[in-house]
């Protein structure tokens, strides 16, 4: 063990790697709400609990189905998502032309709802969802443990962000949805039906946080609030990296989820705070977001 500025090399480390998780869940979290804003004009307050929904899916499949972490990671996504979609289908699609303001009261109305129904079923105390046999333990890097989970959380994040911004920023289908958000009327002239991809974007989205609460379940408790402490911070990384940047919002989420993680190392007392100072600051310099475009 070695000294780094006075602090031991293992809680040095061990931070940064939390840092790296959370990061990883900010990243995941904001490149879904960056997806349905940049491509929906929708400010999605319902994010966090869609987020705990799929936690909820996840083990909801273990208990009655006997579905372990891999079959929850395909299917709570896909059925989260079905749900996103009847949400846009049945409230959103008629806000599109209004204000921001009416989708965000609308998907926040929304989140209460969610979460109120499964407090009232599964009370506000945390259920425990165990670690994929295959993930457990932990390898020894020399300078620390390394949790096995917790480095294909981060590993996995990393890849489904990458992923996901090479689709939208390199590929047809891609260009095609950036097209219908600003000229709808000229892309269904190509015989594209817009409303039907403008609601699969939407599902999309939420499949992405549904994916991030089945990854985060073994790490922290399964709870009604799961979603409402963490959305705040969410949006934090948003706006930092730029609303509807897919890019910022990965390389924001994973830096603040470090700069997070070092700050509980060497300012503890900041370290709830540092995400909304560094947020005040950026806007401050530069109001778009790092990665976002002055209008």
């Amino acid at each position: 063990m070695f000294e780094v500025f006075g602090i031991p090399s293992t809680a040095l480390f061990g931070q940064l790697l939390l840092g790296l998780i959370n990061g990883s869940f900010y990243a995941l979290l904001s490149l879904g709400l960056a997806v349905i804003f940049g491509m929906l004009n929708i400010i999605n307050f319902a994010h966090g609990a869609q987020y705990m929904l799929g936690a909820f899916a996840a083990y909801l499949l273990l208990q009655y189905s006997g579905l372990g972490y891999w079959w929850a990671l395909l299917i709570a996504p896909i059925v989260v998502g079905a749900i996103g979609i009847v949400i846009e289908r049945c409230f959103l699609q008629w806000l599109y032309k209004l204000d921001h303001l009416y989708g965000l009261l609308l998907t926040f109305g929304l989140a209460l709802i969610i979460e109120g129904v499964f407090r009232n079923f599964f009370g506000s105390s945390g259920l425990p969802y165990s670690v994929p046999p295959t993930l457990q333990g932990a390898q020894n890097l020399g300078f620390m443990y390394l949790p096995i989970y917790r480095g294909w959380v981060i590993v996995f994040s990393l890849v489904v962000c990458l992923a996901t911004w090479f689709v939208i920023e390199r590929t047809r289908l891609g260009a095609y949805l950036r097209a219908a958000t600003e000229n709808p009327t000229l892309v269904r002239a190509f015989g594209i039906n817009v409303p039907r991809l403008i609601t699969l974007t939407y599902g999309f989205g939420v499949a992405l946080a549904a994916l991030a609460g089945v990854m985060a379940a073994p790490i922290y408790n399964v709870s009604p609030q799961m979603g409402a402490n963490l959305i705040i911070v969410v949006f934090a990384v948003v706006v930092i990296g730029g609303m509807g940047s897919i890019m910022g919002a990965i390389v924001t989420g994973f830096g603040l989820g470090v700069i997070e993680g070092l700050t509980k190392v060497f300012f503890p007392e900041a370290s709830n705070t540092v995400i909304f100072i560094v947020m005040a600051i950026v806007l401050l310099i530069r109001p778009a977001g790092l990665f976002g475009r002055a209008v």
